[in-house]
C-alpha cells in the first residue's frame, strides 16, 4: 500500500517545513557514503531546500574502493562538497589508546571511524552554518544495525520510518542512478554485507517490520532478540 509518490512530497515537504523551524537559512550537511540512504537523503533535501543550501561530506578512511559511487552522487546532484579523509584521526586515537596501554577491542575498532565521521559532520555543521542528517532507514534502527553516536546521530532523519523496500522505491522515483539505489548493503568497516552480517535479508526483516509475518522460527526469533 505504499504510495512512493505520495510519500515523497510528504518528505521533501517536512525537510522544508523542519528547516525552517529548526534552520532558517541553514545548510542540509550529509556524510556521503555512495550507498542508497545517504544518496537519497541528499537528493530529498535537494528537492526540498535547493541544491545550493546542500553540502556532502565524502569520509574515506585512507583509501576507500568505493568512493567513485559517492563522487558520482554528488556530481550527479551538483551540490558542493567536501573530502575530508578520517585516517589520521582515526590512526591518532587508537596510537594514544595504545599509549596509555588499550587495545581496542574489535568492535570499539570497528565502531571508532562512523563516530569519527559523525565528529567531522558536526565540524563542518558548525562551520558551514548547517544541519546533520542522520541516513539511517527504519530497517536498520528495527534491529539496532547503526553505531550509537556514529551513524545513527543527526539533527534530522528523513528515511526514519522508511523500509529498505520503501527508500529504494522512493530513489527509483527520484530518478537517481539506479546502481547507487541497488549497491548491495555494506557497513563499509567489517568486510561484510549487511545482510551476512544479519543473518537474514532485508526483504524478510522489511516483511516482518509491515505485516508482523516471518515464516522462520529463528529468525523472527533472532529479529525480535535485535530489536
Amino acid at each position: 500500500m505504499f504510495n512512493v509518490e505520495k510519500i515523497t512530497n510528504d518528505l521533501i515537504n517536512w525537510i522544508r517545513d523542519w528547516f525552517e523551524e529548526n534552520g532558517k537559512d541553514c545548510n542540509a550537511i550529509i556524510g556521503i557514503s555512495g550507498g542508497k540512504d545517504s544518496s537519497i537523503v541528499a537528493a530529498l533535501c535537494v528537492a526540498a531546500l535547493g541544491k545550493d543550501r546542500v553540502v556532502g561530506v565524502l569520509m574515506p578512511n585512507g583509501v576507500q574502493a568505493d568512493i567513485s559511487d559517492s563522487e558520482k552522487l554528488v556530481s550527479f546532484l551538483g551540490i558542493k562538497n567536501f573530502t575530508c579523509n578520517i585516517k589520521s584521526a582515526t590512526d591518532g586515537v587508537i596510537s594514544s589508546m595504545a599509549e596509555c596501554g588499550l587495545e581496542l577491542s574489535e568492535q570499539a575498532r570497528i565502531n571508532l571511524p562512523p563516530r569519527i565521521r559523525m565528529s567531522t559532520l558536526y565540524a563542518v555543521s558548525q562551520t558551514l552554518n548547517g544541519r546533520v542528517a542522520n541516513t539511517c532507514n527504519l530497517s536498520e534502527d528495527y534491529v539496532g544495525y547503526s553505531t550509537r553516536y556514529g551513524d545513527s546521530a543527526g539533527d534530522f532523519s528523513p528515511l526514519g520510518k522508511l523500509t529498505v523496500d520503501e527508500v529504494k522505491q522512493i530513489g527509483i522515483y527520484l530518478g537517481l542512478p539506479i546502481d547507487l539505489v541497488e549497491k548491495k548493503p555494506s557497513d563499509g568497516l567489517s568486510g561484510m554485507g549487511d545482510e551476512d552480517k544479519l543473518g537474514f535479508t532485508y526483504a524478510v526483516l522489511d516483511k516482518y517490520i509491515r505485516t508482523g509475518v516471518c515464516e522462520d522460527i529463528a529468525t523472527k526469533e533472532r529479529i525480535d532478540r535485535l530489536n
